[in-house]
């Protein structure tokens, strides 16, 4: 019963982020002299009002599921991987050299691109967890660093090494290397399907598995699980190198699903929107994904919005920055004792109400 409790406190708190956030922005859109009704209207008839818009959205939404589920895993070991943006890239970068370099075509290309990828993000992951626990360094500032060379890398390639003709870009992968449609007439793409089988397959390892359950343990307290005998060090080497993997699957998933090249400013923000969006989900790999189509859909139906009322897409992002402070700070104040205290109050006394009636 007080699991339970917990549980509607922790849905409660992004819940009444949302609402809040959707509150000011419909002051601010009154301020700017629109209908606030209709601009939420047009905001989500933009991301899910028909076939195309809702495989935009889903489509929109893999980078960011991949890179929260990247952060996701890590935290929940209690390490903190802000290199998801790094790891992202590094993932798109090797399967794309690897699928051009070798000229591979078709699924043995795809399977080939999607291995490399994931591999490679895995790899960038290891970095920070070696220097963690060899050295004591931070883990948020060698990630933090790492987002910069991955993507001044991938920067040498697109300018200098592969660059397609003048451009500031790769040449497109081989149309037998793309990612096809789930549903005709939808633009979302078997990337989305992975990205969802990736965040079902860690709900089922970190709830319902004996590795999981240990993992989560040295994320609670590390020290405990020490003098019990977990390998801590292990555990907080294979987060890194999983959360990495998980990441560099996401690049070499968008990579052929929807961008097809390497390109400036591609992946830039993924990462830190990955932290974000973990965060608000309570570190849960399923609620982490529905937070992830949440912030995808005000994306894609901030532009609708404009069209339809004038407001600026600027209103949006204020919107996701407001849901972002308020559910940080609704949680920060979940763990003060007073709050816990008041939580057991309120439930004693609906209790008694129950009982009395």
């Amino acid at each position: 019963m007080e699991k339970l409790k917990k549980t509607m406190t922790a849905f409660l708190v992004p819940l009444l982020s949302i609402l809040l956030a959707f509150l000011i922005g419909a002051i601010i859109m009154a301020a700017l002299g629109a209908d606030p009704l209709r601009a939420l209207s047009a905001l989500f008839g933009g991301a899910f009002g028909n076939a195309a818009s809702i495989g935009t959205t889903l489509n929109k939404s893999v980078p960011l599921v991949f890179t929260s589920l990247c952060a996701c895993f890590a935290y929940k070991c209690g390490v903190f991987n802000l290199g998801g943006e790094g790891q992202f890239l590094i993932g798109a970068t090797a399967a794309f050299c690897t699928v051009y370099c070798l000229g591979l075509k078709g699924l043995p290309g795809i399977l080939a691109a999607m291995v490399v990828g994931t591999v490679a993000g895995g790899l960038w992951g290891l970095i920070p967890g070696v220097l963690k626990i060899t050295r004591g360094l931070n883990e948020m500032i060698i990630s933090i660093m790492l987002n910069y060379v991955a993507t001044l890398f991938m920067g040498v390639i697109y300018t200098n090494w592969i660059r397609d003709t003048n451009m500031p870009q790769t040449p497109s992968v081989d149309s037998s290397l793309t990612l096809s449609r789930v549903i005709p007439g939808m633009r979302f793409t078997w990337a989305f399907v992975i990205a969802l089988a990736v965040g079902a397959i860690l709900y089922y390892f970190l709830y319902w598995t004996s590795p999981g359950f240990k993992l989560r343990a040295v994320g609670l307290n590390m020290t405990a699980s020490r003098f019990n005998g977990f390998p801590v060090n292990r555990y907080i080497l294979i987060s890194f190198i999983a959360s990495g993997a998980i990441a560099g699957l996401g690049g070499a998933s968008d990579l052929l699903g929807t961008q097809y090249r390497l390109i400036n400013g591609y992946g830039a923000g993924y990462g830190f929107d990955g932290v974000a969006m973990a965060l608000i989900g309570q570190l849960h790999p399923l609620a982490t994904i529905v937070v992830a189509i949440f912030f995808a859909a005000l994306r894609v139906g901030s532009t609708s919005m404009q069209v339809a009322t004038g407001v600026p897409t600027s209103v949006s992002d204020i919107i996701q920055a407001l849901v972002i402070v308020f559910s940080v700070a609704g949680m920060a104040l979940t763990k003060l004792p007073e709050f816990e205290a008041f939580r057991l109050r309120l439930f004693r006394k609906s209790g008694e109400k129950g009982v009395s009636a």
